[in-house]
């Protein structure tokens, strides 16, 4: 499947423009029911705001589910900015909410899409990522003697132990990016001159893996 960022966690952030507060609030949402659900608990929250203005993304890339709504503001200076953002940004399955508390002085259709933007953009400047990968869990079995060295392996490749279990041998449970588990199996056999070998019980299992802003997809 293709990989594509999106967000890793819900994340607000708020800005003034003219007296007015913009609180802009992101989230992972993977279908459009779980995008509505979101835009209905944040305006729910924020029930006695001016506007709460939405806009989501639902896939990426050629599949995507578009949908924006201004909630009062005038037609074209809120949703429609929101949603621009969110196609800039790289990001798939995301929703935003961006919730207006008007300060008393108007913006002007201009200064309100600039407004709605720059509250969008502000909140995804602080949104941390993940990546929907395709994955696969192994298994390995070890001497003790092993252990620190394969553990050390399994981070180098980006790997998550998910269990380990210590009895005669030590037995090692791990995910790791379908991509990037041929290079661990190739370092195992190299430091272990070919004794030991990982093997693959589950592939293909879409995973949502925190990433750093700065790692490419």
């Amino acid at each position: 499947m293709e990989r594509y960022l999106i967000p890793a966690e819900e994340t607000r952030c708020e800005t003034r423009v003219m007296n007015s507060r913009f609180i802009a609030t992101v989230a992972p949402a993977f279908t459009a029911d779980e995008a509505k659900a979101f835009i209905a608990r944040i305006k729910h929250e924020f029930a006695n705001a001016t506007h709460n203005v939405s806009a989501y993304l639902i896939g990426h890339g050629n599949t995507v589910i578009a949908h924006c709504h201004d909630d009062g503001e005038p037609s074209g200076t809120a949703g429609r900015p929101a949603l621009t953002v969110l196609r800039g940004s790289g990001l798939g399955d995301v929703a935003v909410v961006v919730t207006r508390r008007f300060g008393g002085t108007k913006l002007g259709r201009g200064g309100l899409v600039r407004a709605y933007r720059d509250a969008v953009r502000d909140v995804l400047t602080l949104l941390p990522r993940a990546a929907k990968v395709s994955t696969c869990v192994a298994v390995m079995t070890m001497p003790y003697s092993f252990f620190g060295c394969i553990c050390l392996l399994v981070a180098t490749r980006r790997g998550t132990i998910l269990h380990k279990e210590f009895a005669a041998e030590v037995t090692l449970k791990a995910r790791f990016a379908v991509e990037r588990f041929p290079a661990f199996q190739e370092a195992v056999r190299q430091v272990s001159k070919g004794t030991l070998r990982a093997n693959i019980i589950r592939a293909d299992e879409l995973t949502i893996v925190p990433i750093d802003v700065k790692e490419r997809v």
